[in-house]
């Protein structure tokens, strides 16, 4: 199941160090099956706040996101980043073909009768 990085960079700080780290990324991604499906692209916010930048890496599947991310080449890379942006940083797997969010809705009115029931 296609599972995808998303990264929610703020407070970037212009630096050579992340210009390295842009132009090393894609090598250290592309091996795990990863390729960009966002890279810091103008954003509407519709709720909320979102500042800053988003980035959304997609891979074939959560173990492959997860070996790019505790890979040594990732590894290696990172600080460069990491001293010059802050932002957070997740990990998530996608639904499979054909999804819908029934079950979800039912454990959700299940859950709210059993919180009601304990009042």
């Amino acid at each position: 199941m296609t599972a995808y990085v998303i990264a929610h960079l703020q407070d970037a700080a212009p630096h050579p160090e992340v210009a390295e780290y842009m132009e090393r990324l894609p090598t250290t991604f592309e091996p795990y099956g990863g390729r960009y499906l966002v890279h810091v692209a103008q954003h509407e916010v519709k709720e909320g706040r979102w500042p800053g930048a988003v980035v959304m890496l997609g891979f074939p599947d959560l173990a492959r996101a997860r070996a790019w991310w505790d890979s040594p080449e990732y590894r290696e890379i990172a600080p460069l980043r990491s001293r010059h942006i802050e932002g957070d940083i997740i990990l998530v797997e996608g639904v499979p073909e054909g999804y819908h969010p029934a079950a979800a809705a039912q454990a959700v009115r299940e859950a709210a009768r059993a919180a009601v029931s304990a009042e």
